[in-house]
């Protein structure tokens, strides 16, 4: 019998070590993908603002990015995507506020 209640604490500090684990991965690939997303529309935004999908889909990171388009007064947004294999970022095309309204806080 103790060396069944050694073997589920054994267990139990492995499942939440894993989970603690896994909680600082995810929010560090967020961060990840916030910078870089970030980062590539510096030549497009002043002032930009990003939300992160906490996970992205299978294949990719995700955000929208939104900020003064910059030379205009104009406040536009980008869908970003970054390649969870490569880390490589893609911006979608602007999109003006009268298509996407997004409210960063």
């Amino acid at each position: 019998m103790r060396h069944l209640v050694i073997a589920l604490a054994a267990l139990l500090a492995a499942t939440l070590s894993a989970a603690a684990s896994s909680d600082d991965a995810w929010a560090e690939f967020a961060e990840t993908v916030r910078t870089e997303c970030l980062k590539a529309a510096e030549p497009m935004l002043e002032a930009a603002a990003a939300v992160v999908d906490p996970f992205g889909s299978e294949s990719f990171g995700l955000a929208v990015l939104s900020g003064k388009a910059k030379g205009a007064d104009a406040t536009v947004s980008y869908i970003c995507i970054m390649d969870k294999q490569t880390g490589i970022v893609e911006l979608g095309s602007e999109l003006t506020s009268d298509v996407l309204k997004v409210t960063i806080p």
